[in-house]
């Protein structure tokens, strides 16, 4: 008889009061994240600072940003590719703002699709984003630590910006698991995701055993390694394929921001980074050309290897 997997997604608290000034806390921390994002590409985060409450009001902000006519919705369409409006396929839209960071950026997307203006969705994402832009910093700093590369520090946070991705999965109306969004792995940095009460996120080990994400906490959010930070490393880190699979009649809703390589950024890995017993993978390559090469290579398995493998 098989048996079920007994893989789990590492939990790890990073809510610590002023953990960058508690060296012991930092490196226990740290050691952590590294032995994580090595083996899974991901783990659950516990991150207190992006309260409840600003969660809460995004997500009722949500509903009603999908609730829009389409012909609205498509104001928010962009030439980048995965960036603006996408959608809809049968489960699946999104929405994406750039450098949501920016009150100001986020404010013209939003009074975009409400004339009229909607101050508190605007800073219920800006708060957001600001807040998570912090846990995104800190778990850089510790992965670029413990690689040794810590020299590169302002280099590598200095080469992008933040992308807030907003998510409507629709419930299938059945109880057999349908795809509401096909397995992949992330293509920029790193991701940091939270969502409404319905789960449907599976994340595949290295053996290809499937996860099923469940949060542990009202304060969690699922932190994963993109193939830009995979590069980045010269495969030090695990990128994990991961999906979204729906059931029953319920809609998910979930946040995501992700990092992503300013325009015309060159990826390219540390020489300390490529050693003998470890060679180059990758030749450097602009991942804003490269999200173009996928566009018009739907489908394509091991893209970042045909892309510019070594």
């Amino acid at each position: 008889m098989g048996s079920e997997s007994k893989a789990k997604i590492p939990i790890i608290n990073l809510s610590i009061a002023e953990l960058e000034l508690n060296g012991e806390k930092w490196e226990c921390v740290k050691s952590k994240v590294k032995e994580a994002v090595v083996e899974y590409g991901c783990f659950e985060a516990v991150f207190d600072k992006a309260t409840l409450d600003i969660r809460k009001g995004i997500f009722v902000g949500m509903e009603e940003l999908f609730d829009l006519p389409l012909e609205t919705k498509q104001f928010g369409v962009s030439g980048r590719p995965y960036h603006g409006y996408v959608g809809p396929t049968q489960l699946y839209e999104s929405m994406s703002i750039i450098d949501a960071d920016s009150y100001d950026k986020v404010e013209a997307i939003v009074n975009l699709l409400w004339p009229q203006g909607k101050p508190s969705f605007s800073k219920h994402i800006q708060s957001f984003t600001e807040q998570l832009s912090k846990l995104d910093q800190i778990i850089r700093k510790m992965i670029l630590e413990s690689l040794g590369v810590e020299k590169y520090l302002d280099e590598h946070m200095n080469s992008t910006h933040y992308l807030a991705r907003f998510m409507k999965y629709n419930g299938p109306q059945t109880n057999e698991a349908k795809s509401g969004l096909q397995e992949h792995t992330d293509k920029n940095i790193l991701t940091i995701l939270c969502q409404n009460h319905i789960d449907g996120l599976e994340v595949q080990t290295k053996s290809g055993e499937w996860i099923k994400y469940k949060p542990s906490t009202s304060n969690s959010f699922i932190v994963l390694i993109g193939d830009s930070f995979y590069a980045w490393t010269n495969g030090w880190l695990h990128t994990p394929i991961h999906r979204v699979m729906m059931t029953g009649n319920e809609t998910r809703f979930s946040i995501g921001l992700f990092t992503v390589p300013k325009q015309g950024v060159i990826i390219e890995a540390p020489q300390e980074l490529v050693t003998e017993d470890h060679p180059l993978l990758f030749k450097p390559f602009v991942q804003s050309e490269f999200m173009k090469f996928l566009r018009a290579s739907e489908g394509i398995k091991n893209a970042l290897k045909v892309y510019c493998g070594v």
